[in-house]
């Protein structure tokens, strides 16, 4: 309490961990039962201890409440003795009405809707928390319209789970149900696997090599054509000498190169 001090703002919120407190030591009755001022006549022993216990209970909270106050708002109801009468004028001046803030809350789960992608747990906890707060105001919706509202809010991606969900008849409570979509979530919206570096610079590497040797194999075809082409033998010259057009020369006018006389060749010299 000594850091969640009530300074004029935010009541509602003091006012729950004000409740919390008392709740635990089992004098919350004591806000909202009005002080008895007297035991009747002809009371039982067992009335007469309940009425002390009253007694005894709010003064304790009695010292609890202004001590959970700054001490501007401590000088305005430090001289009333019963807490009920504290926390009637404290309702009067600081209180938000219950009606608005249920249509605040109403209004919030009703029109808050999970964006496509986002995380269901994260979700599914706020609409948790708004459904709390309507309970705790009364707001008057059970179960199934809770878990209706909370369908109907989900993004596209939820569809088949939304069929699956009506098509079995399935009446769970709104924590089962934020367990269930957080399942259907982890079972379905999967990234895909990442490729293999390793592999992926093998490959290329097996490629390029690849590359290579088709390009010297097609080098080494385009010289040997070369080759074949300008580096074939020709003809040898003896065979091939004296024919013109595929006819035999005359020996007639020839010089033999041995004896220097006409009409025969050097082989043919005597």
């Amino acid at each position: 309490m000594d850091t969640n001090k009530f300074n004029g703002t935010s009541y509602n919120h003091w006012l729950r961990n004000f409740r919390i407190v008392l709740d635990f030591e089992n004098q919350g009755y004591v806000l909202d039962n009005p002080l008895p001022t007297a035991l009747p006549e002809g009371s039982s022993p067992e009335e007469r201890v309940t009425f002390e216990k009253w007694l005894e209970d709010n003064r304790k909270v009695h010292s609890i409440v202004l001590a959970s106050m700054t001490n501007e708002i401590q000088n305005q109801y430090n001289r009333l003795d019963d807490v009920p009468s504290i926390m009637l004028r404290m309702k009067e001046v600081y209180a938000v009405l219950d009606r608005h803030i249920r249509y605040a809350a109403t209004k919030a789960f009703f029109g808050t809707k999970m964006p496509e992608g986002s995380s269901v747990q994260i979700y599914g906890v706020k609409m948790l928390s708004l459904v709390e707060k309507l309970e705790d105001l009364n707001a008057g919706l059970d179960n199934d319209t809770y878990i209706d509202v909370i369908l109907q809010s989900l993004p596209s991606s939820y569809d088949q789970f939304i069929i699956n969900y009506n098509m079995n008849g399935l009446e769970k409570m709104i924590h089962e149900l934020i367990t269930m979509l957080v399942q259907y979530e982890a079972a379905t919206h999967k990234s895909a696997p990442g490729v293999l570096v390793g592999d992926a610079s093998t490959s290329t590497v097996k490629a390029k090599r690849v590359g290579r040797w088709k390009r010297k194999k097609g080098k080494g075809k385009v010289v040997a054509t070369t080759s074949s082409t300008e580096g074939s033998p020709t003809a040898p010259k003896g065979k091939g000498r004296g024919k013109v057009g595929g006819s035999q020369r005359s020996k007639a006018n020839d010089v033999c190169m041995h004896c220097q006389e006409k009409g025969h060749w050097k082989r043919e010299c005597p």
